[in-house]
């Protein structure tokens, strides 16, 4: 029996694609019968620089294997630029049905010595370019009756880590900025949903080892952590499959994947009179201490192997 085409000729516009995750995720929608605008400007980890080359080279392996896709390399920290992108889709292939905003950069630095043009340089092009690629897309979206963001987290926003005080505001705002959209869409069939990869791409690769064992873990863990295996969880959430999923948020870790949690009343007390801060020290933070969430990054929580 034929493996079934589940994006068949939809339209994707996959963001940061020229590498890693998002160039697995491209590579799998083509395959899955998407026309695939290839965005990525080719710049370094850091965001400096450019190189156009890489999403062509992404296009050209998707024509090789007979899929159809255009290279764009406008960048989306920038509205203009990023209303570019879903353009080209329009232009190249007369629609738009499904955005994945994978582009990324790092800046890490601990908190009390990021400069202020580390922060906006991060938030620009994880928070601001995806809410710029997604407004662009979503005119098109509400016309059409239908359509699917595809998100990427981090575990960095959703769980904390070190030096990471702009990645992680930006990674867990893109989670409330999902959750908005598919609010605000629900009515008009559009579905947003978040991945937090765990992945051995370049930016995986910049992850320090504060301490020996976590060294060997790390090592460990590159084979496992293959960063085409969030692909697949991508393509399904941009399908019809998940016509009634919408404002999750999911982990892929090798071959496991996980449905995160999210904020939600864990403990709660009252009384008749107002509360002063002394009840508040004496009695609520006692009271609630065990369920108080540890301060613990993502190595600390997903502790074992990857699958």
């Amino acid at each position: 029996m034929a493996k079934s085409r589940s994006v068949e000729g939809k339209v994707a516009v996959v963001t940061g694609a020229g590498r890693g995750i998002g160039r697995g995720i491209a590579l799998e929608l083509a395959a899955e019968g998407a026309m695939v605008v290839v965005n990525d400007l080719g710049g370094s980890v850091g965001g400096q620089g450019a190189d156009e080359t890489l999403a062509q080279q992404v296009v050209d392996e998707i024509k090789d294997a007979g899929g159809v896709a255009v290279a764009n390399t406008d960048s989306v920290s920038n509205p203009d630029s990023a209303h570019q992108i879903v353009t080209c889709a329009m232009d190249t292939f007369g629609s738009i049905d499904i955005v994945v905003n994978n582009a990324g950069i790092l800046r890490d630095r601990f908190f009390f010595n990021m400069s202020i043009e580390e922060w906006t340089a991060v938030i620009d092009v994880h928070l601001n370019g995806t809410f710029y690629v997604s407004r662009a897309a979503a005119g098109h979206f509400k016309n059409q009756g239908s359509g699917s963001y595809v998100h990427m987290t981090s575990t960095s926003g959703l769980l904390g880590n070190f030096g990471q005080a702009n990645y992680g505001a930006a990674k867990l705002g893109i989670v409330a900025l999902s959750r908005a959209i598919a609010f605000d869409m629900r009515r008009n069939n559009v579905r947003s949903n978040c991945i937090a990869p765990f992945a051995w791409s370049r930016m995986g690769a910049t992850i320090k080892a504060e301490t020996p064992e976590k060294q060997a873990w790390l090592d460990k863990a590159k084979a496992a952590l293959d960063a085409t295996k969030i692909a697949p969880i991508a393509v399904a959430l941009a399908s019809e499959a998940a016509g009634e999923v919408t404002g999750q948020v999911f982990a892929v870790r090798g071959n496991e994947v996980f449905l995160m949690s999210q904020p939600r009343p864990v403990r709660g007390m009252h009384r008749e009179e107002r509360w002063t801060s002394d009840d508040v020290s004496n009695r609520v933070f006692p009271a609630m201490k065990s369920a108080f969430t540890p301060l613990e990054n993502s190595a600390e929580v997903f502790c074992w192997d990857p699958i």
